[in-house]
């Protein structure tokens, strides 16, 4: 009789660990899952619209600074 108690209580104690490494899991990928779609759905258009002004803003500005000396060394004299 009492290795069936044992074996119930062991059983227990495992299920119990599991149940709880299993919702540890499960949290950790849930925030895994917002934190990627606050990157996404959020974070990623701001950004990439602000990409799309700057080339467009380079694309409008069309001159290329660069100084007088680097122009010269550029060309080779």
């Amino acid at each position: 009789m009492g290795t069936l108690l044992t074996f119930l209580a062991v059983a227990l104690v495992t299920m119990i660990a599991a149940g709880v490494v299993i919702s540890l899991v499960g949290m950790v990928f849930g925030l895994a899952v917002g934190l990627a779609q606050f990157l996404l759905f959020k974070v990623a258009p701001i950004m990439f619209l602000g990409w799309l002004g700057l080339k467009i803003f380079d694309k409008v500005r069309s001159r290329r600074r660069i100084s007088v000396s680097d122009q010269r060394w550029l060309d080779g004299g």
